[in-house]
Parts: C-alpha cells; sequence; structure tokens
C-alpha cells in the first residue's frame, strides 16, 4: 500500500488558523465531552488528507452522526494511529523530547487515563508549546497543564489506496 509523507506545515497552519474559533465543517463537541480529540483529528487530517472509512474501527467524520469514535475520543485516537495497518495516518508512541511539530501529545492521570489530545506547534529551548480545543490555546506552553501522565504520538505518514 503506498505511504505519503504527512504534511507537518498544512498541519500547523490548520491549527493556527482554528485554533480559536470552529470549522463549520465539523460539529463543535464543546459540549459533548470536549473538542480537542475533534480539532486534532481536523489537524491531522490537514496534514494527511486521507482517511480510512472502516466502520467503526476506522478514522473518518462525515458528520456530528457518521464518524468513527476514533475521530473525537482520546484513547480511540491514540489506538487507531498506533496500531493503524491499512489505510489513513499511522503513528508510534515516542518519549516527548523526541516529537516534532504536528505531533501530538495525550494528557492522562496517574490511573493511566487520558483525557486531552493537543497537537505540538513547536519546540524551542526544550519547551513544548501545543495548540488545543475545549480550552482553546495556541502556542501554549506545555508546562502550563496540570497532569500526572503524558505520551507522545509521532505521525509516521499516511497510507493510501
Amino acid at each position: 500500500m503506498p505511504e505519503i509523507e504527512y504534511n507537518r506545515e498544512a498541519a500547523l497552519a490548520y491549527a493556527r488558523r482554528w485554533a480559536f474559533s470552529r470549522n463549520p465543517i465539523y460539529y463543535n463537541f464543546e459540549n459533548l465531552g470536549g473538542d480537542c480529540t475533534n480539532f486534532a483529528s481536523q489537524c491531522l487530517y490537514a496534514g494527511c488528507g486521507v482517511m480510512n472509512f472502516t466502520p467503526v474501527t476506522g478514522w473518518y467524520y462525515r458528520s456530528l452522526n457518521d464518524r468513527t469514535p476514533s475521530w473525537t475520543g482520546v484513547e480511540y485516537f491514540y489506538n487507531f494511529l498506533i496500531n493503524n495497518n491499512g489505510v489513513g495516518p499511522f503513528a508510534v508512541e515516542l518519549p516527548l523530547d523526541r516529537l516534532e511539530v504536528g505531533d501530538f501529545i495525550q494528557l492522562g492521570r496517574a490511573t493511566g487515563d487520558f483525557y486531552h489530545t493537543p497537537m505540538i506547534t513547536a519546540v524551542a529551548d526544550g519547551q513544548i508549546y501545543v495548540a488545543a480545543h475545549t480550552l482553546d490555546a495556541f502556542d501554549r506552553p506545555l508546562s502550563t497543564y496540570v497532569f500526572e501522565l503524558a505520551r507522545g504520538i509521532h505521525i509516521l505518514g499516511a497510507r493510501v489506496n
């Protein structure tokens, strides 16, 4: 299956454009548990342009009622990207200090429950900066978040049909 490069600059440009507003193409999940992973998926899609339309276990968005759990759910997003061997984006988990602009960090509790998915917008002087929805942010220092666990999702690319 052919692979394409992840366009980190396109993902970053999308995050910059929509960090403090909402793209009307997508439903705003703010009042349905949060919009962070929906926004992360939008950024990722802007950088790869490929969805996986496998019902239930794929990664796609057509509408509020026609989408996969991985488009909006923190754990599902992680599981899809790390385990995807088919069409669409794929990733590996890496330590935070090995991540790049356009990668994702998931924040969690000591119990192992992950609850937030910001995208990296910059790495400078050992500091990571992120964009996110729910508490809207762009170039927010990761160090200003309160969390007990963090895991890094490094996007390797995407596969196409």
